[in-house]
């Protein structure tokens, strides 16, 4: 380490924390490039689930929800990130650059990066209320510094909401390459290091108005009986390239950090915006003409036990010296 620039094992403890973000079906589609004083975002292609996210939207969203992991733990280990978003681009792959500097962590970023920890992806019910919606509340407006806004899904808009949900469900259990894909990436096995465990889903009901993906395998008890009565958000922002799909990356990962640290659990959703036509409906009905990006359900749990973790990609896997 010199006195200006943080050590290889300081980048490489926060690239650890940076491991904890959440990405569609945990894929972790991230390079990290470390040379000298530099830190370089990549995504990685050969991690694009083709069939879910055609777009590559997804791919992008994830990227920049690492991306923002990676800076509250570089502040919490005494460093600022100044990031150039799409600093290449002739490269659809170089995402972000990022030049280091000395600063003093706050409470925040400490309480955030304890929340890296602790969050989970919760597919079980949730119930909410006037405080939950204080909280969910504040979170959103912490989140909104990073880009994208984030708008509340009105309780009007909810069925126009479920029924296109219900309608991306529909056409991809038909889509044979989307079963296959899902199948490859969810209801796996413990020791696998992507993906997502069989332990960590649980089963979709029907009677929920709004209804998370139909994954494989389910195996995590949901024992309430109540209806679901999460709150939702909509992660959408005013453009629609890569800067825009990285930076909503950025205010979702502000979400859900700042949601687990007021005691909220939460789970994204984005397979409706996989599907051209529905996720056009979905911008004039929820976002007015903006382009979501993310749709979060958040709230409290029933009194249910913790959620195991997920697991992740070693750093020898994400890390280019």
């Amino acid at each position: 380490m010199t006195r200006g620039y943080p050590g290889v094992e300081t980048i490489r403890a926060a690239i650890g924390l940076a491991q904890r973000a959440p990405s569609l079906h945990n894929s972790q589609p991230w390079r990290w490039r470390l040379v000298a004083d530099t830190l370089d975002l990549y995504a990685d292609p050969a991690r694009h689930l083709a069939a879910t996210d055609p777009q590559r939207r997804a791919l992008i969203l994830s990227c920049g929800v690492a991306l923002h992991h990676l800076r509250i733990a570089l502040a919490t280990l005494g460093w600022a990130a100044h990031v150039r978003h799409v600093p290449d681009p002739g490269d659809p792959d170089h995402l972000a650059a990022l030049r280091l500097t000395p600063r003093r962590p706050t409470g925040i970023d400490i309480g955030l990066t304890a929340a890296m920890v602790h969050r989970r992806s919760d597919r079980r019910r949730f119930r909410s209320g006037r405080i939950p919606r204080l909280y969910l509340r504040s979170a959103a407006k912490y989140a909104g510094r990073f880009g994208a806004s984030v708008r509340p899904v009105s309780d009007s808009a909810r069925p126009q909401l479920a029924k296109l949900i219900r309608v991306a469900a529909e056409r991809h259990r038909d889509d044979a390459l989307y079963q296959v894909e899902l199948a490859a990436w969810s209801g796996l096995r413990d020791g696998v290091a992507e993906g997502i465990p069989a332990r960590n889903i649980a089963p979709i009901r029907a009677e929920d108005l709004l209804p998370g993906r139909d994954f494989h395998n389910p195996a995590l008890i949901d024992p309430t009986a109540r209806p679901d009565a999460a709150d939702w958000v909509t992660i959408c922002t005013d453009g629609d390239d890569r800067a825009a799909q990285l930076r909503a990356g950025e205010t979702l990962s502000a979400l859900l950090l700042a949601a687990t640290d007021l005691g909220l659990s939460t789970c994204v959703q984005t397979e409706p915006l996989g599907v051209v036509d529905l996720r056009e409906q979905i911008r004039y009905a929820i976002c007015d003409g903006e382009y979501p990006q993310a749709m979060v359900r958040a709230g409290v749990p029933l009194g249910l036990s913790p959620l195991p973790e997920t697991p992740r990609r070693g750093l020898e896997d994400v890390v280019t010296d």
